[in-house]
């Protein structure tokens, strides 16, 4: 029994040992400016639309909403085949325009044949957003990539963004973005999206990736400045282990409770909230 006690202990001590070789080799990178232009702003999620109102998600006038409420704004972003930069979500227009397209198959000029549903909105292109906000509150731009064009994408975000003036910081699901990011463009906040994907298991991932974008293990590569990661999953150990050791500067997601945003920014979260005004 005392055998197998201190076998046990020495398994435990090795453990330990290598959780906290891989928790610091999961260190963000720490103490890059610019963050105090986040802290303390809430960020309406794909602006502060309401389609009852005629505001639809990602349109000008739920981006115009959240500026005149004081919110800064989450937004998504892809690259046309044109190398056009539009704000939707979804690469298939289905579900906001009722018409079946990939948007990036499609060139700025075409935009207009997919009005937004429920507006007489077009998807609008990124130029168009930044003007919303330039000089006003601060954006959390979101890259979403499609067959491998990551560099192609943070090269065509980057050549908008260098021109803009007011806060920004960049995020996204593929690590690639970060890579280029970090290689390219070192002066940019940069921020890992993720969630718990081992229990969410979407159709498009493998186990191997459903795993690896949980626990963040391309972080030790992309060095980001922070993590933005579904509220719902935020007991994850190497989220609560990032909190813990670094303070990393973290970004919860998608909050849809008044109660909940305020327990949040207690913790010194910055919120994307959806479906409520906050006061």
């Amino acid at each position: 029994m005392k055998k197998f006690t201190k076998l046990a202990l020495s398994a435990a001590a090795v453990t330990a040992s290598l959780g906290a070789v891989g928790l610091a080799a999961m260190c963000p990178r720490l103490g890059f400016p610019g963050w105090e232009s986040f802290a303390g702003h809430r960020f309406a999620h794909r602006g502060l639309h309401n389609l009852n109102e005629g505001r639809p998600e990602n349109s000008l006038s739920a981006f115009r909403a959240a500026v005149e409420r004081g919110f800064g704004a989450e937004l998504d972003v892809h690259l046309m085949r044109d190398g056009a930069l539009c704000v939707v979500h979804d690469s298939d227009l289905g579900r906001v325009t009722g018409k079946s397209a990939v948007v990036e198959d499609l060139t700025a000029a075409e935009l207009p044949d997919f009005p937004l549903l429920g507006s007489g909105e077009t998807i609008p292109l990124l130029e168009e957003v930044l003007e919303v906000f330039s000089g006003k509150t601060p954006l959390i731009i979101e890259l979403k990539t499609r067959e491998g064009n990551a560099k192609e994408l943070v090269r065509a975000v980057m050549e908008r963004m260098d021109k803009y003036d007011g806060p920004y910081c960049l995020e996204s699901f593929d690590p690639n973005v970060l890579l280029w990011l970090r290689r390219d463009y070192p002066d940019v906040i940069r921020g890992q999206l993720s969630e718990n994907f081992v229990r969410s298991a979407p159709a498009n991932l493998s186990k191997t990736q459903c795993y690896a974008m949980t626990h963040l293990l391309a972080n030790p590569l992309t060095r980001p400045d922070f993590i933005a990661y579904n509220h719902v999953d935020r007991d994850a150990p190497v989220l609560s282990g990032m909190r813990r050791l670094y303070n990393v500067h973290e970004v919860s997601w998608t909050v849809r409770d008044p109660e909940r945003m305020r327990e949040l920014e207690k913790e010194g979260c910055v919120v994307i909230f959806e479906g409520f005004v906050p006061e």
